[in-house]
């Protein structure tokens, strides 16, 4: 029954679907019976590659969606083997000082504490959920270097590092000797485009793979003008959101226009164009039922030619200076 692709992590050899399932909603507006059955549909679809931070969960410090996908490994039937699992640490996990960061005491404790919380004995990609402008990288990766040694971490990645933080890291993980970051997840999406400026051609030189967060900016580009026809709401509706979506309401309106010239949902056409990015891993997906799992697959169903990508382009511009050519090129003529 599998439909999805499989491409690298970047420059590694291991394996990931092009799609990646966000388990944020696992435990706060996701139930653990029905986060259960997300998961299990992932697997009959292929998609094994599963995002997740132990900050996730209602309450700071408690890790509930770590929790969550624990006691599904623990349900045996190669649920734990069939996935790519991926974690992260730095945000406060308690009110203590060591409880935060990317310290080595802290990097120890947050891992120990999700293998717990995991019900496992290894993580496949730690990810930093953001940089740690306090800690050298000579400390960050000899914490990780142990991790490795350990057997407890195989790959490590990063999460909101700008294309500086790239070449920081992994400069400091060469000088080690050290394979370092294999990749980088951070916001992208059509309406913020800003990672085309120096995250991407960071990714691209040090070989890391892309995994865009919010994919469709909060439901933005989901088909909000239309849900808000039928009545519907959303995360769209409130918030930031609803601030990106009032500045760009015209563009948002192009857009769906255009998805609906295509005979596509607004949030598939999103999806697809991420996927047809240079150096895109795959975009998060945060289904909060099996049938919005069910409707993502058809992202990777769609190829969208030339002159649609431009049109996209037009309504949605890149952010590159000077505009005729790609960051980093942009900035020198």
């Amino acid at each position: 029954m599998e439909h999805v692709e499989y491409t690298r992590l970047g420059r590694s050899g291991l394996s990931v679907s092009r799609l990646v399932l966000g388990t944020m909603n696992f435990g706060s507006r996701t139930s653990e019976e029905d986060s259960g059955a997300v998961m299990d549909h992932a697997h009959e679809h292929g998609i094994n590659f599963f995002d997740t931070a132990n900050s996730y969960g209602a309450q700071q410090g408690e890790g509930l969606t770590e929790q969550i996908l624990g006691r599904w490994f623990a349900q045996g039937g190669g649920r734990r083997e069939k996935t790519v699992l991926a974690t992260k640490v730095y945000l406060p996990m308690g009110d203590r000082p060591n409880e935060r960061g990317l310290s080595a005491l802290h990097i120890r404790r947050a891992v120990d504490a999700s293998l717990k919380r995991l019900q496992t004995d290894y993580i496949d990609l730690y990810q930093m959920h953001h940089i740690d402008r306090d800690t050298p990288w000579e400390e960050i990766w000899e914490a990780f270097s142990v991790l490795r040694q350990q057997g407890k971490v195989l790959y490590f990645g990063s999460s909101n590092f700008a294309g500086w933080h790239i070449a920081l890291a992994q400069e400091a993980a060469r000088s080690r000797h050290f394979l370092g970051l294999v990749s980088e997840q951070s916001i992208y999406n059509l309406m913020s485009r800003w990672a085309e400026l120096e995250v991407l051609p960071a990714a691209r030189h040090y070989g890391l793979g892309v995994i865009p967060w919010s994919p469709l900016h909060g439901g933005v580009l989901s088909g909000v003008l239309r849900k808000q026809r039928e009545g519907l709401t959303g995360r769209s509706g409130s918030g930031l959101w609803a601030a990106a979506f009032a500045e760009q309401r015209e563009a948002v309106e192009a857009y769906e226009k255009l998805c609906a010239e295509l005979g596509e949902d607004p949030a598939h056409v999103g999806l697809a164009w991420l996927l047809a990015q240079d150096g895109v891993t795959g975009p998060i997906v945060g289904p909060r039922t099996v049938e919005q799992l069910d409707g993502t697959l058809r992202a990777l169903e769609i190829t969208l030619d030339h002159d649609t990508l431009a049109k996209l382009d037009k309504t949605f511009p890149p952010p590159a200076p000077n505009g005729a050519k790609p960051a980093p090129e942009a900035y020198a003529w």
